[in-house]
This record gives C-alpha cells, sequence and structure tokens, in this order.
C-alpha cells in the first residue's frame, strides 16, 4: 500500500509536465509560423496592386500622341538616298527622251503609210481582178462574134463557090474590096481561080494585091510576138 502512494503522486506531476512541455512547444511553434501567416496577405494584396497597376491605363492612354512623340519613330527611321545626277547626265536623258519621242512618231508615220499602202494595194488587187474578168468576159464575147461572122463568111464562100466562075465573077466585080478579099481568102483555090479568070482585068490584078497584103498581115499577126 505504501508503494502504491508515490506512484500515484508521480502520475499527475508527469501529467502536468508533458502538458507543460506541449505547451512551449506550442508557443514556440505560433511563433514561428505566425510571420508566415502575415507575410502571405501581404504578398497579395502587393501582387494585386501590380496587376491593377498594369491594368489601368497611364496618363496617355486614349489621347493622340504628341507631336514630337509622333515624329520621333518616323525620325528615327533611316531616309533613302535619292542619287543625284549631273547637268550632263541630265541633259543626256533628256535628249534620249526626245529622241525617242521622234521614234515613236516616225513609228506611226510608218504605220498609218503602210496601212494606206495597203488599202491602196488591195484597191488596185481589186481593180485587177474586175478588169480581167472584164477582159475575160470581153475575149468571150470576140471569140462569140468571130465565130458567128466566121459562120456567116463560110456561109457565103459557100454560095460563090456553088455558082458558075462567070456569074460569081459579074458580082464580085461591083463588091468592095474588104468584103471582096473576105470572100475569096475563104474560099478554095480551085473555086478561086475560075472566078478570077472571069473578072475584069483591073478588078483581078487589085484583088490579087489585096490577098496578097492579107495573107502577110495575118501571118505577121500570127507569128510570135507580132
Amino acid at each position: 500500500m505504501s508503494m502504491l502512494m508515490p506512484r500515484a503522486r508521480l502520475l499527475p506531476a508527469t501529467i502536468f509536465a508533458v502538458a507543460s512541455l506541449l505547451v512551449v512547444k506550442s508557443v514556440e511553434l505560433l511563433r514561428a509560423v505566425a510571420p508566415l501567416m502575415f507575410a502571405v496577405p501581404s504578398l497579395s494584396i502587393q501582387a494585386a496592386a501590380q496587376a491593377a497597376a498594369r491594368d489601368t491605363p497611364g496618363p496617355a492612354a486614349g489621347k493622340a500622341p504628341s507631336g514630337d512623340a509622333a515624329a520621333s519613330p518616323a525620325s528615327a527611321e533611316p531616309k533613302p538616298e535619292l542619287p543625284t545626277i549631273s547637268d550632263g547626265e541630265r541633259a543626256v536623258l533628256l535628249e534620249l527622251r526626245q529622241r525617242r519621242q521622234e521614234l515613236d512618231a516616225r513609228e506611226t508615220t510608218l504605220a498609218t503609210r503602210e496601212s494606206v499602202l495597203g488599202a491602196a494595194e488591195r484597191k488596185v488587187a481589186a481593180r485587177v481582178e474586175e478588169l480581167q474578168a472584164l477582159q475575160n468576159q470581153l475575149q468571150k464575147l470576140d471569140a462569140s462574134r468571130h465565130e458567128h461572122d466566121e459562120t456567116g463568111w463560110q456561109g457565103l464562100v459557100k454560095l460563090y463557090e456553088n455558082m458558075k466562075p462567070r456569074d460569081a465573077a459579074t458580082i464580085m466585080n461591083e463588091l468592095d474590096m474588104p468584103v471582096l478579099l473576105q470572100v475569096l481568102d475563104r474560099m478554095k483555090e480551085l473555086k478561086a481561080a475560075p472566078i478570077l479568070s472571069a473578072m475584069k482585068p483591073d478588078k483581078a490584078r487589085e484583088v490579087t494585091d489585096g490577098l496578097a497584103k492579107l495573107r502577110v498581115r495575118t501571118a505577121t499577126n500570127a507569128a510570135p510576138g507580132g
């Protein structure tokens, strides 16, 4: 019984000592954490202030920049230097420009002249075609007329060839020389000889001379280049 009493007295003392130690540790822990607890809100307030300062426009926001501020970027950029041209070079350029204008004017004149000449050539070519067509038509008409005339002469020649030489000579003595020559020239020699011998001597000589000249002209015209 005497041994249990001291143990019963030591238990409250131990509990008290442990509680005191916990209180001391708690105070030390609070002292260490207190600065951090008060620093965090101050840091948050400072960051919020800085963010508000960034979002708030400055005194120049929304206003047009002043003349100096607007001109400063442009003045800061280097301006390209223009090449300098001497008086001699300027004179050469002006002369080349004038020469170019003269060449352009001459080219325009030549183009106009070529156009006019082309139109004239086309007109002449069309006229030549018209004349060629007219010539062909005239040749056809002449050939048709010549054929018609030849048919008429041949009929007259047959008429005199079928007549008696003396009767034919009597009529031919009174015919004009151009008609008489055309008829006798187309007659066969066997038919023409008896008629000539029956004609008047003077008329017969005149007809013979006319026939010779007519046949010479015909041969000359029929020859190449005649």
